[in-house]
């Protein structure tokens, strides 16, 4: 994904995201979020849609 400032930037950034996006889980939960290797590259938004999209998945897939 790149060196240490762009690992760091992105954890900051998902870590932001998923904050807005707790309510949607139930309590308890535990998520791990991965960051592949284009997360260095992509920009608030990107980012932003690709954390929903996965969480759609998770929660609409039936999965807990």
């Amino acid at each position: 994904m790149g060196g240490a400032v762009v690992r760091t930037r992105v954890k900051r950034k998902l870590r932001h995201l998923i904050r807005d996006r707790l309510s949607r889980l139930a309590p308890g939960s535990l998520v791990v979020v991965r960051a592949l290797p284009g997360a260095g590259d992509a920009d608030h938004a990107q980012l932003a849609r690709d954390l929903d999209a996965a969480l759609e998945r998770l929660l609409g897939g039936g999965a807990r």
